[in-house]
Formats: structure tokens, C-alpha cells, sequence
């Protein structure tokens, strides 16, 4: 009823539900598509399509400011200060975002293949951050787990 699809299509959607293979959510998905495109328009939907993916651990999607962004409301955020980010290790600042409450926590997270900064699974519990991790000098998306994610601003 929150559509504006033809009916033909809505139809066809109903009809690949009952099919052996349908993969679960598709219908959700195009109808959270048509309605967010009704509310936002065509641009906000790619908006909203390009966010979502970026959340995704492990995405290809290319992040940038504007994308994280948009996701700002969506994903928990924190603020750290520059010298808290740029050259700690990655575990000192999962632990000082909030994110896990201790290194332990957050080193066996990474040796598990759980631990993504930026979509990029993070391998080496060693591994420090750099200027270069920053998009757009100033942010950083955290992934710990498949859903719990912190965009880091860095003041």
C-alpha cells in the first residue's frame, strides 16, 4: 500500500517469492528502494544505495567523505583527537571509541578475520594507523563484527 508500483511488477514480485531460490528480503528491498526514491528522489536514493553498501564489511564500495557522511545518522560516531588516531595501533583505537572494551577483546577479533577498517579486513593486531587511512583527512569508518560498526571523526 506504501507503493507506487505497477501492479504488474508487484505481481511478478509475489511470483518470484513462491519460487524454489528466491533469495530472501529482494521484494523488502525493491519496495524500500521505490519508497526511499519517492521520498528523496533519484539522487537520494543512489545516496542511500551507495551508504548501505558501504556499511557492508568487506564491501568494494570506494568510501568517501560524503558517503560517510550520509551514514553519519545511521552508524554510531565518535569523535577522537588527532594524536588518539594518527600512529596508535588500530586495537588502541577500537578500545578508545568505545567500539570493545578492552585490547584483548579486539586483538582476538582481528586473529578471528572480524576486524575492518575502511571495508578492508584488518589482519596484523600490529598495525597502526596512518594519515593515509583518513578519507578526507578526517574520518574513519570501524567495523567489529558484522554489525557493529563506528564512524570515527577525527578532530
Amino acid at each position: 500500500m506504501l507503493t507506487f508500483l505497477p501492479l504488474e511488477e508487484i505481481k511478478g514480485i509475489e511470483e518470484a517469492m513462491a519460487q524454489p531460490g528466491y533469495v530472501p528480503n529482494t521484494a523488502q528491498r525493491r519496495l524500500a528502494e521505490a519508497l526511499t526514491e519517492f521520498v528523496h528522489g533519484p539522487e537520494g536514493l543512489a545516496t542511500a544505495l551507495k551508504a548501505t553498501e558501504a556499511l557492508r564489511p568487506g564491501a568494494a564500495t570506494e568510501l568517501d567523505a560524503a558517503t560517510l557522511e550520509a551514514i553519519a545518522g545511521d552508524a554510531p560516531t565518535c569523535s577522537l583527537k588527532r594524536e588518539q588516531v594518527e600512529g596508535q595501533l588500530l586495537v588502541d583505537v577500537v578500545v578508545a571509541s568505545g567500539m570493545l572494551p578492552s585490547k584483548g577483546e579486539v586483538r582476538r577479533m582481528v586473529k578471528n578475520g572480524g576486524v575492518y577498517l575502511n571495508n578492508a579486513k584488518v589482519a596484523d593486531d600490529k598495525r597502526a594507523l596512518t594519515p593515509a587511512d583518513l578519507i578526507d583527512g578526517r574520518l574513519a569508518l570501524l567495523a567489529c563484527g558484522k554489525k557493529n560498526k563506528m564512524l570515527v571523526r577525527v578532530e
